[in-house]
C-alpha cells in the first residue's frame, strides 16, 4: 500500500502501583470526568512514572488524566502502530503517531483530539505524548458517549465498545475485528520496543469483553468463520469483506486479461484499518488481498476477476492481483513467519490456477512496478525466505502454531498425534494459570473438514469447539491453576481423548 494518504487517498497488567492508584482515584471521582480537560496528574502518579521510559511515561500520565485504563490505551496504540510513530507519517488512511489519530474525509479522531485537548495538529501528529494523550481523550469521549460510569470505567471490559468506536469502521463486523485485536493483546500480553529503544510491557491477564450489540456482529477473527455464502471468495479459508464498489474496476478477467503478476505490498497501517480504508469510498484504492500480521489471516475484499485499483500503473492492474500485507516498511516487527507462509500458501494457490510462473519476474513488489514510487515492500522485507515458501521449501505445512492461536504467554505442555490429519496441543500460561487447548490439521488445509478440541478443568463443565474448520480447532481456554485437566480433540477419523492430568 501507499506510504502516505495524500499519495494514494489512497492488553491490563497484573497492576502496578500506579494502575492501583489510578483504579482507586477514578473510583472516587478524583480524576476529571471530561476527556477534554486533563487536569493535574496526582503526585503519586508522577513518582511511578519517574521510573517509566518517556512513552512508558506518556501512557500513565494519559491514562490517569483521562480515566482511561492504561494498558487499555498501550494495547489500542501497539495494535495500530506497534508504537511507532512513524516520525509524524501518516497511515495510508491517514493516521497520525503511535495511537494513530486519523484525519481522512469519513474519520476524524485527530481534529477531534485536538479540540479535546487544546493541543495543535501539528504537535498530535509528531509528538508521542501529546498524541496519546490526545487519543486518551478520544477514547474517554466514546466512554461518555456511551455512558459508562466511574466503576464502569474501572472494568477494562466495558470499554469494548468505545474502543470499537475509535477505530471508525464503516461496518459492525470489522469494528468488532478492530476491538477484539485490542482484547486479544490485552488478554495475552505482549512486550514492545519503541524505535527509541524503550520496552512497554502489558502482562497476560484474564478480561471478558462486554461486545454489546457488536455479538451479533460476524466475527471474523478466524479464517474458518469468515465467509459468506452469498460471496464465495476465490482463497479457500479466506474472509469475504467486500471493498466499497468505487475502488476497484468491475471486469471479467481472464477472459477480458490475462492474469499473469502478483503484487506484494505492505499497508501502511493495520489489518483492521486497512479493511475499514478499502470499504471507504473516498480511498479509491483497492487490494484483492490483505494478510494479517499475527497469524496470517486472509481477508479478500475484491474478486480476482475484477481489477483492484493497487499498483498505481493501469497494465499492471489489468493484469495482476494485489496482496497487502499488514504493517509499515519502515518496522520489521510486522513481518512474521505466519505472515509469510500465509501469504505464500495464498501465491502458489493463484500461481498454480493462472498459470504464473513462481519467480520474482512475476511476484513482485510495488516498488518493482513501472512508474512506481512507492518503497514497499520495503527493505525489511525477507524475499529468500517468502520465494522459498511460495516455492514449495517450508511452505506448505499449516501456517499456524499452537502458541500463535492460544496467545503470547502460552507454552506447550503435551501434546497427542491424530494419525495423520493433525495434532492436539495442551499449553498453560503460568502468568494467567489458564490452560488452552488447540488442533492444528496437518491434511486438507484451507479446506473445512470436522476438527474439534476440548478443556475440561476437574469440577467444572467440559469447553468444547467443534466445526468444518480449514486450519484449527480452538482455542479452548479455562483457568486451570492447581486444578487437574482432561483436554483431547479430533482431526479426520482420529480422536485423542486424556484422562484427568496435569495436577499442577
Amino acid at each position: 500500500m501507499t506510504e502516505s494518504l495524500v499519495a494514494r487517498m489512497s492488553r491490563r497488567t497484573a497492576l502496578t502501583a500506579v494502575g492501583v492508584v489510578t483504579s482507586l482515584l477514578c473510583l472516587a471521582g478524583l480524576v476529571p470526568a471530561g476527556p477534554a480537560s486533563a487536569g493535574p496528574v496526582a503526585p503519586a502518579e508522577l513518582a511511578a512514572s519517574a521510573a517509566e521510559g518517556p512513552l512508558a511515561t506518556a501512557f500513565t500520565r494519559a491514562a490517569a488524566a483521562h480515566g482511561v485504563p492504561r494498558d487499555l490505551l498501550v494495547a489500542l496504540a501497539y495494535a495500530e502502530t506497534h508504537l511507532d510513530g512513524h516520525d509524524g507519517r501518516p497511515s495510508a488512511s491517514g493516521g497520525y503517531g503511535v495511537a494513530h489519530l486519523v484525519s481522512n474525509p469519513r474519520v476524524h479522531t485527530l481534529e477531534e483530539a485536538a479540540r479535546l485537548t487544546g493541543t495543535p495538529v501539528a504537535s498530535l501528529k509528531t509528538d508521542d505524548a501529546a498524541n496519546v494523550s490526545g487519543a486518551a481523550a478520544v477514547l474517554r469521549a466514546r466512554a461518555d458517549a456511551l455512558g459508562l460510569d466511574a466503576p464502569a470505567r474501572a472494568d477494562a471490559g466495558r470499554w469494548y465498545t468505545a474502543v470499537a468506536r475509535y477505530g471508525g469502521a464503516a461496518t459492525p463486523e470489522v469494528a468488532r475485528l478492530y476491538a477484539d485485536t485490542v482484547y486479544d493483546l490485552l488478554s495475552t500480553g505482549f512486550t514492545a520496543r519503541t524505535p527509541a529503544g524503550e520496552t512497554i510491557t502489558v502482562a497476560a491477564r484474564p478480561v471478558n469483553p462486554d461486545r454489546g450489540a457488536l455479538a451479533s456482529a460476524r466475527d471474523l477473527g478466524r479464517p474458518e468463520n469468515r465467509t459468506l455464502a452469498a460471496a464465495a471468495v476465490d482463497y479457500p479459508g479466506a474472509t469475504w469483506v467486500p471493498a466499497s464498489t468505487a475502488n476497484y474496476a468491475v471486469s471479467n478477467r481472464p477472459a477480458s486479461d490475462a492474469i499473469d503478476r502478483i503484487v506484494i505490498h505492505v499497508t501502511q497501517g493495520s489489518y483492521a484499518g486497512t479493511i475499514s480504508w478499502f470499504q471507504n469510498p473516498a480511498a479509491q484504492v483497492s487490494a484483492h488481498y490483505v494478510v494479517r500480521s499475527s497469524d496470517g489471516a486472509i481477508t479478500q475484499m475484491v474478486r480476482e476477476k475484477d481489477r483492484a485499483w493497487h499498483a498505481g500503473n493501469s497494465d499492471y492492474n489489468r493484469h495482476s492481483i494485489g496482496i497487502e500485507h499488514e504493517g509499515y516498511v519502515d518496522n520489521a516487527s510486522w513481518f512474521t513467519d505466519a505472515m509469510y507462509r500465509s501469504s505464500a500458501a495464498l501465491v502458489r494457490s493463484i500461481a498454480a490456477r493462472y498459470g504464473i510462473p513462481k519467480d520474482r519476474s512475476h511476484i513482485v513488489g510495488h516498488s518493482q512496478v513501472p512508474g512506481s514510487d512507492h518503497t514497499d515492500p520495503g527493505p525489511y522485507w525477507d524475499w529468500n525466505r517468502y520465494m522459498q515458501y511460495v516455492t514449495g521449501g517450508g511452505g506448505t505445512g499449516n501456517p499456524y502454531t499452537p502458541e500463535q492461536v492460544c496467545g503470547a504467554g502460552y507454552s506447550v505442555i503435551d501434546s497427542a498425534a491424530l494419525g495423520t490429519a493433525g495434532t492436539v496441543y495442551l499449553l498453560y500460561n503460568s502468568g494467567t494459570g489458564y490452560n488452552c487447548v488447540v488442533t492444528l490439521k496437518k491434511t486438507s488445509l484451507g479446506t473445512a473438514t470436522a476438527t474439534s478440541a476440548y478443556l475440561e478443568v476437574q469440577g467444572k463443565s467440559r469447553i468444547t469447539d467443534s466445526g468444518n474448520y480449514g486450519y484449527y480447532a480452538g482455542p479452548v481456554r479455562a483457568a486451570a491453576a492447581g486444578k487437574c485437566v482432561k483436554w483431547g480433540g479430533k482431526a479426520g477419523s482420529s480422536s485423542y481423548d486424556s484422562p484427568f492430568e496435569h495436577c499442577g
